[in-house]
């Protein structure tokens, strides 16, 4: 059985009162705390590879997790915000057999979720997806059967 581990990226402030476009808005300190905060949530979870999506408070938020895992966190646009479930999709798909952390927004997720849950995975929590939050995704082969949650670090 492979895991893949979807986390929703850490606090990054309120959206419009920083400077720039929305896609460079980074990590507050809170947020820091929590990517900091992930390496003992999910650290030792096998993982190899990290994808992200390329906005900068995702990427941001794998970081802590890569420098703990000496790996290098790959963005991947099918994860970014506004992205389709189906895209998503595609990149899980692609991930069969290997255990893997990829980071994604508030609008991914739950598509995500509610499509895998369609075909038939169980979540064994009710759904919800706080920042810096995790859902642990068991595999058996190319089919998903099981969501747990991981509430996001204190």
């Amino acid at each position: 059985m492979a895991k893949l581990y979807l986390v929703r990226h850490a606090h990054a402030g309120v959206r419009g009162e920083s400077e720039g476009p929305d896609t460079t808005r980074s990590l507050s300190e809170r947020g820091w705390r929590q990517a900091m905060g992930l390496v003992d949530v999910i650290g030792d979870c096998g993982a190899k590879r990290l994808i992200s999506s390329p906005i900068r408070r995702c990427v941001q938020t794998l970081q802590p997790l890569a420098a703990h895992l000496h790996a290098e966190v790959e963005m991947d646009k099918r994860l970014a915000e506004g992205s389709t479930f189906e895209a998503a999709l595609e990149l899980l798909e692609e991930l069969e057999g290997q255990v893997a952390v990829l980071c994604s927004h508030g609008d991914v997720i739950p598509d995500v979720l509610e499509a895998l849950a369609r075909r038939g995975m169980k979540l064994k929590d009710p759904p919800r997806w706080e920042k810096a939050s995790t859902w642990a995704l068991t595999r058996s082969g190319a089919t998903f059967t099981k969501a747990k949650y991981l509430p996001p670090p204190t």
